[in-house]
């Protein structure tokens, strides 16, 4: 039977993130997001939820939070949802919480909306993969030549000025 762990979120973030290190040295982010879903009842009247998501960051990722987002900030978060699961100190009871692992993160929205509009690559956790650093436009996606490939239909020496968009 296949399997399938993969959450995409779009939200802002309702805190700063916070950043702690591991003993070994790996940063680790603790951010929130609020993710908003509007609709219409049969009656025409108009409601929104919202939704609170906990999500942690490992790595160059959490480094990549820590510098560049902020409390409302819009972020596109890609990850996995991870169950954790201890007893509590003071009841003694099992206690349980989902949360989502990032694996991958995209700045959204405009520098004046608070920040820059780049994002960060992939994440992973301890002592699992690395990023880049920080570039516009950036997303989890391998890199993209930054040259176009040759178009047939062109000449050579030819201009682009016919495009109809």
């Amino acid at each position: 039977m296949a399997n399938l762990n993969k959450v995409m979120l779009i939200g802002n973030l309702t805190r700063d993130p916070e950043i702690k290190y591991t003993p070994k040295g790996s940063a680790v982010a603790d951010i929130a997001l609020a993710v908003n879903r509007n609709y219409t009842l049969e009656n025409g009247e108009k409601r929104e939820e919202t939704t609170f998501v906990d999500i942690v960051l490992w790595g160059r990722l959490a480094e990549i939070a820590g510098e560049y987002l902020k409390k409302g900030r819009p972020v596109y978060i890609e990850g996995r949802l991870q169950l954790d699961s201890w007893d509590d100190k003071q009841t003694g009871q099992k206690r349980t919480k989902m949360r989502v692992v990032g694996e991958g993160l995209q700045l959204l929205g405009s520098r004046g909306d608070g920040g820059g509009g780049g994002g960060g690559g992939g994440g992973g956790e301890p002592g699992g993969g690395h990023s880049s650093p920080p570039q516009r436009s950036q997303s989890t996606k391998p890199p993209v030549s930054k040259r176009p490939p040759a178009d047939p239909d062109l000449e050579p020496g030819g201009e682009e000025d016919d495009i109809p968009f």
